[in-house]
């Protein structure tokens, strides 16, 4: 079987900075598990980096979301300490899912694909289900204490949509 672990936006202006998720700290420590579990396995890692600009607050997101976060080449873009794998694939991405990361799972035809990480409610339920759309044969899952949202009440709000379009919670 061919499984993918997609770590979904582990930066640390999500886990601990300018959006820090409710929760974020403590899915870092389940994330951070999870990519070792999954690594002594041999199942392959990627992760997606939310980056922006010095012009955040004149995109469109920022218009409505005017907090600026992930900056490239601040300290809140990179990944939370001990959550990446030195030479994974790392798909960047301006808006909250990466079409490249669903033709990578497509294309490599995963038999299983695993999402973990921050926010549950904006970036992983976007590429969830993307992800399903590209790969609808593949199980999609959801490891639900690995992940964290805006709040407690939107994570398990977008728990709730992922698992009514067939996306395993685990």
């Amino acid at each position: 079987m061919k499984k993918l672990l997609v770590v979904v936006d582990m930066q640390n202006d999500f886990v601990s900075g300018a959006l820090k998720a409710e929760g974020g700290i403590d899915a870092a420590v389940i994330v951070r598990e999870l990519v070792e579990r999954e690594r002594a396995k041999n199942t392959e890692i990627v992760y997606t980096k939310d980056l922006h600009g010095e012009n955040y607050l004149e995109t469109q997101e920022g218009k409505r979301l005017p907090v600026p976060h992930c900056i490239r080449g601040t300290k809140g873009a990179e990944f939370a300490d001990g959550i990446y794998l030195e030479n994974a694939k790392v798909f960047e991405k301006e808006t909250f899912a990466s079409v490249a990361l669903a033709e990578y799972a497509r294309d490599n035809r995963y038999d299983e694909i695993l999402l973990a990480g921050i926010c549950t409610d904006i970036c992983v339920v976007s590429n969830a289900l993307l992800l399903k759309a590209y790969c609808p044969q593949a199980r999609i899952a959801v490891n639900s204490s690995a992940c964290a949202g805006t709040t407690r009440e939107n994570h398990l709000s977008a728990l709730s949509v992922m698992k009514s379009c067939q996306i395993d919670i685990e």
